[in-house]
């Protein structure tokens, strides 16, 4: 038997730690999972498969104690007691991005923000794939990225990259760097101070080099106060709704103007098939990486004039009796509904709510009051959304369940009305993720 380059302890037996615990095998370490729950079993298989130690329903502290090496599932906060305790012992903790970045020599591509990511991921990878990269989509998104690593090995990765990811990386430096924006977000995570959580996106261009690039939201007050008195190496490439750039991209007379290297091409932005500001920044971000990439100007308008949304963000449901439903679980905070609500062109019913993370519902009464004609609450605690919009809004019902919430919506709506699920909050206190809350919104629409 081989001799083992070290003892890893992979800590959650999710889609990061499995990836992980595979590729950790292949490459010669011992491996030992610890999951403090029950482990899914669909990756219960898949460690009993590939003969890898495991534990559910705790954490058995004198095995953990071993590792020269933890890699923490991205859902576990640092101030874990556990988590604290390797961090005094000075056993190094990584991410599985990290962990999996040493193992290959693919050139990466590597987007956070704390809105757009997702689609922004998806769009670049649609161009790859259609110019014929060999490319693989991970991160966030899509099987892990260490599984990949283990079992294709892609000459090139989009990597979606929530801060919680980037929080582990030590040495990761992708080639091309998106940040899509920047607003409050998970700030419980980061004990409410919103500089941190800053901070922690922008460590997605810390090992940058000079012959890297970090394309950023030109127009978010965030990433250009960060720049007054930061610096990374990589070349800056912008893009706005706003400005105008020599290189970048920008917007004019309603087409989307692209120029890098000099050379410089345009879409309309009636073709795009995905409609509203917001998206129309993230193709900006999107098409500027392809082109970079050398992608061809007909390949990129070809994907984005087929492009097919996320699922649950901004997700057109069924249309019923003359109501046109919504789903858009995937708005976890303010921001993100922020942009949904501003998407509305019809009397709105919204329904809002789910486990709080620091919200200022003010952000959004401007919104509101323009939109919305009634406010439906899918949580346990709706207290600060009531006191926000008590004295605007005539009607606001309380609900704690997806076909609760959908029968109250559908009796409120008239003939030309939105129904919005766009909740402003993570969905833990009721749904398993935010697909879970979504896919039960989808599946109450199909019962009314």
């Amino acid at each position: 038997m081989a001799k083992s380059i070290g003892h890893i302890v992979i800590l959650g037996a999710g889609e990061s730690g499995v990836g992980t615990a595979i590729l950790a095998k292949k490459v010669g370490y011992t491996v030992f999972v610890s999951d403090k729950g029950k482990i899914k079993h669909k990756y219960k298989q898949v460690l009993l498969n590939n003969e890898i130690n495991f534990e559910e329903a705790k954490h058995s502290e004198e095995q953990i104690f071993k590792a020269n090496l933890v890699m923490k599932s991205p859902g576990i906060p640092d101030n874990v007691k556990l988590v604290q305790q390797l961090v005094k012992k000075g056993i190094p903790i990584i991410s599985e991005i990290e962990f999996a970045s040493k193992y290959t020599d693919a050139m990466l591509a590597g987007i956070t923000g704390s809105n757009g990511k997702t689609t922004t991921t998806m769009m670049l990878y649609q161009m790859l794939k259609k110019a014929g990269f060999e490319v693989g989509e991970a991160g966030n998104i899509g099987d892990s990225f260490a599984k990949q690593v283990a079992e294709n090995d892609f000459d090139n990765y989009v990597l979606e990259l929530s801060s919680f990811q980037l929080d582990g990386i030590v040495d990761l430096a992708p080639h091309i760097a998106i940040i899509t924006n920047i607003t409050p977000d998970h700030l419980d995570r980061y004990d409410y101070q919103f500089e941190k959580y800053i901070d922690s996106k922008f460590r997605i261009t810390k090992n940058q080099k000079e012959t890297d690039y970090l394309i950023y939201d030109a127009d978010n007050q965030e990433i250009k106060d960060w720049f007054k008195n930061n610096k990374t190496k990589a070349k800056l490439i912008p893009f706005s709704l706003k400005q105008k750039f020599e290189e970048g991209a920008y917007l004019k007379e309603n087409k989307i103007i692209i120029t890098t290297d000099k050379t410089q091409f345009t879409m309309s932005l009636a073709k795009l098939a995905v409609q509203g500001n917001h998206n129309v920044k993230n193709t900006m971000a999107a098409s500027l990486a392809a082109t970079l990439l050398k992608v061809r100007k007909d390949t990129i308008r070809e994907s984005m004039e087929d492009f097919e949304g996320a699922p649950h963000r901004l997700e057109r449901t069924l249309k019923i009796r003359g109501v046109q439903f919504i789903n858009d679980s995937k708005a976890t905070n303010i921001n993100a509904t922020y942009y949904a609500l501003d998407s509305m062109r019809k009397p709105t019913v919204w329904i809002v709510g789910g486990e709080d993370k620091g919200n200022d519902y003010m952000e959004l009464m401007p919104l509101v009051r323009e939109k919305v004609k009634a406010i439906v609450c899918l949580g346990i605690d709706n207290s600060k959304i009531i006191k926000a919009y008590q004295n605007v809004m005539p009607i606001i019902v309380e609900t704690i369940g997806a076909e609760e919430a959908v029968k109250v919506a559908h009796k409120l709506a008239e003939k030309g009305d939105n129904i919005l699920l766009s909740p402003a909050c993570a969905s833990f206190d009721l749904f398993q993720n935010y697909e879970d809350r979504g896919n039960q919104f989808k599946e109450a629409i199909l019962k009314l």
